[in-house]
Parts: C-alpha cells; sequence; structure tokens
C-alpha cells in the first residue's frame, strides 16, 4: 500500500524539478543574442519565370445518331360529367321577427 504514495511522491517530485529546468533554459536563450549575418546580395529585378504554352486539343465530333421517329398519339379527353340537379326545389324558410327586449342601460359614471 504504502508504495501508491512513492509512486506519487517521485512523479511529484520529477515535474517539479522538470519545470525548473525548462525555465533556466528559457532564460539562457534570451540571454544569448544571435551575431549579425549579412544579407545576401541578389540582384533587384528577377526574371519572372515563362511557361510554354501548349495546343489546346479540340473536342471530337461526332456524328448525330438517327434516332426512330416517334408516332403521335391523340391527346387523351377527360369525360365530361353531368352536373347534379336536385329534381325539386327546396322549399324557403320564414323570416321569423327578432324579439326584442327592454334592456336597462347602466348609470354612465360622471366625469
Amino acid at each position: 500500500m504504502a508504495h501508491h504514495s512513492l509512486y506519487l511522491l517521485f512523479l511529484f517530485v520529477l515535474s517539479s524539478i522538470s519545470s525548473h529546468a525548462i525555465q533556466a533554459e528559457a532564460r539562457r536563450l534570451l540571454e544569448v543574442s544571435l551575431p549579425d549575418v549579412p544579407k545576401p546580395d541578389l540582384p533587384i529585378g528577377l526574371p519572372k519565370p515563362e511557361l510554354p504554352t501548349l495546343p489546346q486539343p479540340g473536342l471530337p465530333t461526332l456524328p448525330m445518331p438517327d434516332l426512330p421517329k416517334l408516332p403521335e398519339l391523340p391527346k387523351p379527353q377527360l369525360p365530361t360529367l353531368p352536373t347534379p340537379e336536385l329534381p325539386v326545389p327546396l322549399p324557403g324558410l320564414p323570416k321569423l321577427p327578432l324579439p326584442e327586449l327592454p334592456v336597462p342601460l347602466p348609470p354612465l359614471p360622471s366625469p
């Protein structure tokens, strides 16, 4: 059981040492100055590369195939549907008078 805690302690110590070493290396890199390197002399106008032009291949022409002619078919016609008619007209309904009830009006509020 004690072995697990020793492994964790060992891992913790190694991680703390490695982070300290990385910081020290980074500090050394900041302190080191690079020597000045002379720039090479290049001509100002470099020639642009020219690509050769290739001839464009043409599409081959194919003869049109002879298709058989389709026979003309007559247009389909829908049969006319008979309109349904009622044999006897419907009797009319008598008009009933609307009853009038006296409705008392509510009192209006005064302003």
